[in-house]
């Protein structure tokens, strides 16, 4: 299993915002902070963003897809709201996905570097 995952970002300041506002929803905070990387968790650090200067934003359909669970629809959908009121772009607007599966809710964003950040919230009968 995955412990944590670590994506390269361009500008560490303006990366911590995004995240900060985008993991929030998902009830996910800054538990550390190092020159040049910053860990989200709830217990633990399970998601790094690490400071690569010299980086250009990733390409369209290029670099990594990380996808990260919510509680909720409504969760999936505070993160896409945060994501783009945080300098993120949209690439798919919260909702079901039948072909990935029957109970599959999610939206996809982009963060301020191009990564590609996904979150979904596999749906039960009420909810």
């Amino acid at each position: 299993m995955i412990d944590h995952v670590s994506i390269a970002i361009s500008d560490l300041e303006r990366s911590d915002r995004f995240y900060t506002s985008v993991l929030g929803t998902l009830d996910l905070k800054r538990l550390v902070e190092k020159p040049g990387t910053i860990g989200f968790g709830k217990r633990y650090p399970e998601f790094w963003i690490n400071l690569r200067a010299g980086m250009t934003p990733v390409g369209a359909g290029s670099g990594a897809h990380i996808c990260l669970r919510a509680a909720s629809r409504d969760a999936v959908a505070a993160f896409h709201d945060a994501a783009i009121g945080a300098g993120g772009t949209t690439e798919a607007q919260p909702k079901m996905w039948p072909e990935y599966n029957e109970r599959y809710f999610a939206a996809f964003v982009h963060d301020p570097d191009g990564n590609r950040i996904e979150v979904v919230h596999f749906v039960t009968e009420g909810g």
